[in-house]
């Protein structure tokens, strides 16, 4: 019967990160360096209120939308960390994690045939969605310019078909991010086409040198912006799967009848648990902050120190390695890496074939764990 079902599905592929996970996970002995977790616990006072809400029987359906609360915390808080402006009543839809937030809006904005812009490499989670709406994904090749989009290369890639451009920042898996100034000009490419813009800004508040600007705070493309966030990576909720999507009346009009068939509402419990996080956690990410910082900073240093070509983060928790240097693919260095040296890294190509040639570390883990992964690396360096 497999021959029935869906011809979108059957030829989507596992992400290439648990593919890669999957195949490794197993083997004795491995140091992990692969997983975007935090590896933080949920703050003490975001569990407190989950177990409250579960003692005070909060554990029916909500709105769909979300809690009012909620929404209007998470209103207030892109205010002021952003300078976004969303009323929490049309403009907010709290969503089972930012996935669900980019499935919904892909699903309400793309017809068959619609062309959707990526940064070449990216994160693997948008490629499939674009394809299971049967639209077309786009690739751009970011990695002469740093990892990042720019005007030019965007408006190079529109075509008539361009229904919308999806942009991560900072980036998973480079953690490169976008200037007030760069996104300006992308803005003004937005502006003289009729395509949406998604930004997904889920690491927003996990920005070091630069505080991060939105590019919602154009608001002469207000009514094309859609953007998706969320509480897993700000407040290592990532169990709890809430995120949020911001969008013009209009639009979420629209969106909300596909959330709404789709999952009904976000988990009540972990509502009122991320409403406990926004208003009453925001020094909870910058304390993590510091702590990737001090972890960035070493492993920039060591990685500099085995001449290992990489780009400083300026965001998340990644570093994207240039093994081109190697005369062997990504997925075989990788794999090299886990037999000769026990260690494990994510390879380039799951993030787009102009991934391929570099292996993602993400150093979402304590500092002996980091030091002990670079020093297995280092040592299968040194002996080939």
């Amino acid at each position: 019967m497999e021959h029935y079902i869906n011809k979108e599905v059957k030829d989507i592929k596992i992400s290439g990160i648990r593919q890669f996970f999957n195949m490794v996970g197993n083997k004795e002995g491995v140091l992990s360096l692969t997983i975007g977790q935090p590896d933080f616990p949920t703050p003490e006072h975001v569990k407190a209120q989950a177990k409250q809400a579960l003692d005070n029987n909060l554990t029916t359906y909500t709105a769909n939308a979300g809690i009012l609360p909620l929404r209007e915390a998470i209103a207030a808080f892109v205010q002021r960390h952003y300078q976004l402006n969303y009323d929490p009543v049309h403009e907010v839809i709290v969503t089972a994690g930012a996935s669900q937030a980019i499935d919904i809006t892909l699903r309400t904005i793309l017809n068959e045939g619609d062309e959707v812009i990526l940064p070449g490499p990216v994160y693997p989670g948008y490629e499939p969605l674009i394809k299971l709406a049967k639209a077309v994904p786009v690739y751009v090749d970011t990695r002469n310019s740093q990892f990042k989009m720019t005007a030019a290369k965007l408006e190079a890639a529109i075509t008539p078909k361009t229904k919308a451009v999806i942009l991560p920042y900072p980036s998973n898996p480079t953690g490169v991010s976008l200037s007030k100034e760069e996104l300006t000009e992308i803005a003004a490419v937005v502006e003289r086409y009729n395509i949406f813009f998604i930004a997904d800004e889920i690491y927003s508040e996990l920005t070091y040198e630069h505080v991060h600007f939105s590019i919602g705070r154009h608001t002469q493309i207000r009514d094309k912006v859609i953007i998706i966030n969320g509480v897993s990576k700000s407040h290592s909720m990532t169990g709890f799967r809430i995120g949020y999507v911001l969008g013009a009346k209009w639009l979420m009009r629209h969106m909300i009848k596909i959330h709404q068939y789709n999952i009904s509402c976000a988990s009540s419990i972990s509502q009122y648990a991320a409403l406990e996080a926004i208003q009453n956690g925001e020094n909870d990410p910058i304390i993590m902050k510091q702590a990737y910082l001090q972890r960035r900073d070493y492993v920039y240093d060591r990685l500099k120190k085995m001449n290992l070509p990489v780009y400083l983060p300026e965001g998340a928790f990644y570093f994207f390695i240039d093994i081109r240097h190697l005369a062997a693919d990504s997925l075989t260095v990788a794999l090299q890496l886990v037999d000769e040296a026990n260690v494990a890294l994510v390879p380039g190509s799951a993030f787009s074939v102009y991934g391929e040639g570099y292996l993602r570390l993400s150093y979402a883990y304590d500092m002996d764990t980091l030091a002990e992964g670079l020093n297995r690396i280092e040592t299968s360096i040194s002996n080939n």
